[in-house]
């Protein structure tokens, strides 16, 4: 599968995946700012979902005009709004042990389609006060460290916000500021991942 320039950043680790020869990314046009996107990860049958606490800037997504397409302090999948709970090894060893079968029910799908993600990847529940629509969809970077590139204008209703740090890594063409949602940038993500209210299948308290 063909994979798109992604750099994701989180208080951990920053992931670089930049192909070179990028010259001028789409990031400077601002039509169809906060538009709605699915990350390609979320096409990976074993991909276990974002983490509330990082942040990911997808190049050449084809899905927005800006070409970008920004995950910024999101949990989970945006497709799986209640997780799933996978298998583990222990589970397939037990239930070869007692011959019984080892029953599973995905939740999550592959986006677009009825086909379930692998049963032993789990999945968190999205976060009720971090919808999709406030942290994962097409952007444009406003500013960043290259003085030369092209920059956008955030459309109002957008504040321009530090997402991506220059690392010095060749992390450059993506590195800088982007167009945020105003008012949706979280002060602390941790904190927010540990006492922010998930979603729940029971009381349906979230969106497909």
């Amino acid at each position: 599968m063909h994979r798109t320039p992604t750099v994701q950043q989180n208080s951990l680790s920053l992931f670089l995946a930049i192909t070179l020869g990028l010259t001028a990314l789409a990031g400077c046009e601002s039509g169809g700012v906060g538009d709605p996107c699915t990350p390609e990860e979320e096409y990976l049958s074993n991909f276990a979902g974002f983490a509330v606490n990082g942040r990911s800037v997808e190049a050449r997504s084809f899905q927005c005009e800006t070409r970008i397409c920004m995950v910024n302090n999101f949990l989970g999948r945006t497709t799986c709004p209640y997780g799933q709970v996978g298998f583990s090894q222990a589970d397939v060893l037990a239930a070869e042990a007692e011959n019984r079968t080892l029953t599973v029910n995905p939740s999550c799908k592959i986006p677009g389609t009825e086909d379930p993600i692998d049963p032993g990847v789990t999945v968190k529940p999205r976060l009720e006060e971090r919808p999709p629509e406030d942290a994962v969809y097409c952007s444009c970077r406003c500013d960043g460290p290259d003085s030369t590139a092209r920059y956008c204008e955030c459309p109002g209703g957008f504040k321009c916000e530090e997402l991506i740090k220059d690392m010095k890594l060749g992390s450059a063409q993506l590195a800088g500021s982007y167009c945020v949602r105003s008012g949706t940038m979280l002060a602390d993500p941790a904190q927010a991942g540990k006492s922010g209210i998930l979603c729940d299948r029971t009381s349906q308290n979230c969106e497909d």
